[in-house]
This record gives structure tokens, C-alpha cells and sequence, in this order.
């Protein structure tokens, strides 16, 4: 079977409306079965996307420049790192939360464009995929495929689960290679072992033992102020990175008691409508109460009064005659 032909077949189904995914699968295996089954087979076999997943790939296909961008700024970020910039780290983790946030705003918008809106929940997924893509490389090949099936998570530290996240993922391109990490010190090499003579011609020592036996020099290790300032230079991006995610999850905090505010003050409103309501339908109760009373009683006087003309109509009869 020919996996780019599928690749090419599930670029366009994950590219339409969520709701019209099932529909447009199955055309489109009816219409591959004629020429190869096992292709057909394939395409009726390819996952249904999450509505984050569905999201993100939505921003593939109509915002490729967003995805663009925040894999930019995830390489330099990993440059960062490897090179052990604290300043820069710090500065690029400002620069990502910018981004995030106005690439969530513009994934929102090509959803409303598409007939959907998105909730609170599947936009932060929607946030923590953009966020892995920044994190990891394979993350952002799948990201930018247009073909996720999940939402995708990564910390920076560990690679970025990717199984069953994408569809065919063997049409998507190798990452590149990582950068160099740090040479490591050099190793001591092994010493050389000595041809052991044989017992029956040694020769008797002439030296001491202790001054008879030589040791190999060992390499001259790297000096103990280098390796602290490696440590150190280590330390400073760790926290960097550290400062940088409790940074983002402290302003995910202050947004969310935003929310809490704004909602309980909404609820307070709401509730203050509705007992205003209630006051007002009780005392719509009342007045119809009323007001039917007073109906019932000028009935009965309006009746009283059509008996009484009707009896001095017929006293004024019975005089007339």
C-alpha cells in the first residue's frame, strides 16, 4: 500500500468539519476500494480526532504561520538550553506565554469560523499541545501535519509521548537531529597490563618493591573551578525553566480566580433576578387573585342588576295594560 497516497487522502478528511469527518471517511474509502482495498482498508481504519486535536489542526490549515512561529521559538528555546543561557531562557519563556495565548485567541477564531465554539477545558488542551510543540520536536512534525488525533503534552525534559497522536505517522518528516550535549569528561584510560615474565627466569629485584612498582599517569582531570561553573551554568537554566513554568501556571491560577470572581458575581446577579422575579410573580399572584374577586362580584352584581330590569320591565308592562 502506498502510505503517501494515505497521507494525501488523510490530510483532506482531517481538514473538513469535525461533524462531517465519519461522513467524508467513508466516501472516500468507497471511492479508494475501487483501485486498492487494502488502501480502502486503511482509510476506513483512520481515528476520528478529539475536538482539541480537531482544533489544533484546524489552526494547521488555515494558520500555518501561528504553528510556524512557536516552532521557531521552540528551537531557539532548545538552543538556549543547550548552550545553558539563563537570561535568554527567561526571556524566551515570556515570549512563548505571549504566544500561546494569542495562538489560543486564533485558534478560537478559526473554530467560530467553522460553525463550533470551544470550551474553557478543550482550550487549555488546545494551550498544552501548542505548548508541547515549543517543547519537543516530534511534537511539532506532528502538530504541524494537520493530522492529530490528540492532544499532545511535553515538559521540556522528556520526549513527548507521540503513539496513536497522529495519523499516519510514518508519512511524517525525521526531526532534526538534537544538539550536541556538553562533551563529558574524559575518560581514564585503561591501563596497560605488563607481560607477566615467567617464575622461572625473574631475576632477583635490585630495588625496593615499593620503588620497583610504577603506576600509570592518570589524565590530568578538568580543574574543579571549571566543573562548578558548568554545575552552576546547569542550575541557572533548570531555574530558569523552573521560574518560567511556575511563572505560566501562576498567571493559569490568577486567570482562573478571574473566572471564579467573575462567575460568583454573575451568580449573585442571577440570583438577585431571580428573587426579583419571584417577588414580582407572587404579587402578579396576588393581584390576579384580586382582580378575580372582583370579576366574580360584579358578575353576581351584574346579574342582580339584569334580574331587577327585567322585573320593572314587566311591573311597567302590566300597568300599561
Amino acid at each position: 500500500m502506498d502510505e503517501q497516497a494515505l497521507a494525501d487522502i488523510a490530510n483532506e478528511l482531517y481538514a473538513v468539519p469535525l461533524e462531517e469527518f465519519v461522513a467524508a471517511r467513508t466516501a472516500a474509502a468507497k471511492e479508494a476500494a475501487g483501485a486498492d482495498k487494502e488502501l480502502a482498508a486503511a482509510v476506513k481504519g483512520l481515528p476520528k480526532p478529539s475536538v482539541a486535536a480537531w482544533a489544533v489542526n484546524m489552526l494547521a490549515q488555515h494558520e500555518p504561520d501561528v504553528l510556524a512561529g512557536l516552532a521557531d521559538l521552540g528551537s531557539r528555546m532548545r538552543d538556549a538550553q543547550a548552550s545553558l543561557d539563563a537570561q535568554s531562557l527567561r526571556e524566551l519563556g515570556r515570549e512563548r506565554r505571549t504566544m500561546l495565548a494569542s495562538a489560543v485567541d486564533t485558534a478560537r477564531s478559526v473554530v467560530q469560523q467553522q460553525g463550533r465554539a470551544i470550551s474553557g477545558t478543550i482550550a487549555a488542551d488546545v494551550e498544552g499541545t501548542l505548548r508541547a510543540l515549543t517543547a519537543d520536536e516530534g511534537a511539532a512534525e506532528a502538530v504541524r501535519s494537520g493530522r492529530l488525533l490528540k492532544a499532545l503534552s511535553a515538559d521540556g525534559v522528556s520526549a513527548a509521548e507521540l503513539e496513536g497522536t497522529v495519523a499516519v505517522p510514518g508519512a511524517l518528516p525525521a526531526p532534526s537531529a538534537s544538539p550536541p550535549r556538553r562533551p563529558a569528561l574524559a575518560s581514564v584510560p585503561a591501563r596497560k597490563e605488563r607481560p607477566t615474565p615467567e617464575r622461572t627466569s625473574r631475576p632477583k629485584a635490585t630495588k625496593p618493591r615499593l620503588e620497583a612498582v610504577r603506576q600509570t599517569p592518570r589524565p590530568a582531570s578538568p580543574p574543579a573551578l571549571e566543573k562548578a561553573k558548568a554545575a552552576l551554568a546547569e542550575a541557572q537554566a533548570e531555574e530558569a525553566r523552573t521560574n518560567g513554568l511556575a511563572e505560566e501556571l501562576q498567571e493559569q491560577v490568577e486567570e482562573t480566580r478571574s473566572d471564579i470572581d467573575a462567575l460568583v458575581q454573575e451568580a449573585a446577579e442571577l440570583r438577585e433576578r431571580l428573587k426579583a422575579a419571584e417577588e414580582q410573580l407572587d404579587r402578579a399572584r396576588k393581584q390576579l387573585a384580586a382582580t378575580a374577586a372582583e370579576a366574580k362580584q360584579a358578575l353576581r352584581e351584574a346579574d342582580k342588576a339584569g334580574r331587577t330590569v327585567m322585573l320593572a320591565r314587566e311591573r311597567v308592562l302590566r300597568l300599561s295594560s
